[in-house]
Formats: structure tokens, C-alpha cells, sequence
């Protein structure tokens, strides 16, 4: 999956609001969407990482963004981890069939499970960022939200661009 893209559209099901449910991307068009894959529920990282999209949701919804999370765990198993972790406020996928995967190019074969990806999708539907991860390291929830915010203000963004920083000369 290369930025500049169209992102691959799907349809998963998944869970949201403590309630089972299906999610389409197209769904979203016209909205910003922060798209990250993770290795499996009732891990050691993964919800230091959902739970810290949960804390700055908000943030996101500011930006115009809807979040997605997905794994190739079943919707059953996010409804038991998602009341474990107190509530989250954006769906979790569950892509057990793993087409999703391949399709974002996130599949992992030795383990048959998602590596962690952040895709940002503009409203137009095109990947505009996209990153992969190693298993052992949690993703900064706080650089994703910046590359939003810089992403969104369509202007040059040097190193380290906060917004009401200065337009770069």
C-alpha cells in the first residue's frame, strides 16, 4: 500500500459501543480516517495502543477523523477485551478472513496476524500516510494526531509542525 493511493474499500464486522455490528469504509467518504492494524486483543502492547487512541478520540473527532481498529481476532473476542479495557469509543474490525490484510499489505505470515500499520485516509478516499511497525514497539497516538492535524492544513509541515506554528518560508 503506497500513499497516493485509493484505499482499498471493505466491508468487516466489528464492534462499537459495546454492540456487535458491520463497518464499511466507504461509509466514511468525505472524512478523514485513521486506520491502524494491530497484532491481537489480550496482548502486552496492543492496548497500551488502543487505549491511548480511546484517550485522544476526541482529538481525532476535532480533526473530522473516525478511527478504525483492526485485528484478526473475531468480533466475539473485541466485545470480551473492549468491557476488560473499561470501554472504547471507536469500532474494532475484526478481518478474520484476512483479505483486509493483505490488501493494506499488513499480513503478517509467519504469524498470521496483523503487524502494526497506520494508514490516514483523506476524505478523497486516497492513502496519504501510511507506516508499519516492528511487534515489540507501541505507536505514538500523539505523532498519528500531528500527521492529521498537518495532513489537514494542507500546507509544508517541516520536522516536528505543531499547529499555529509559524507558515515555514
Amino acid at each position: 500500500m503506497k500513499v497516493g493511493l485509493p484505499a482499498p474499500d471493505f466491508a468487516l464486522p466489528g464492534v462499537h459501543g459495546g454492540r456487535l455490528g458491520d463497518f464499511r469504509l466507504r461509509d466514511l467518504e468525505g472524512r478523514w480516517v485513521v486506520l491502524f492494524f494491530y497484532p491481537a486483543d489480550f496482548s502486552f502492547v496492543c492496548p497500551t495502543e488502543v487505549k491511548g487512541v480511546h484517550a485522544q478520540y476526541e482529538d481525532f473527532r476535532r480533526e473530522d477523523a473516525e478511527v478504525l481498529g483492526v485485528s484478526v481476532d473475531p468480533p466475539s473476542l473485541h466485545l470480551e477485551w473492549v468491557k476488560e479495557l473499561g470501554g472504547v469509543a471507536y469500532p474494532l474490525l475484526s478481518d478474520e478472513g484476512r483479505e483486509v490484510a493483505r490488501l493494506y499489505d499488513v499480513l503478517d505470515s509467519e504469524s498470521n496476524r496483523c503487524q502494526r500499520g497506520t494508514y490516514i485516509i483523506s476524505p478523497e478516499g486516497r492513502v496519504e500516510y501510511a507506516v508499519l511497525s516492528a511487534y515489540n514497539v507501541g505507536r505514538s497516538v500523539s505523532e498519528t494526531l500531528r500527521v492529521l492535524q498537518a495532513l489537514r492544513s494542507g500546507r509544508q509541515c517541516p520536522a516536528d509542525w505543531h499547529p499555529g506554528d509559524p507558515t515555514p518560508r
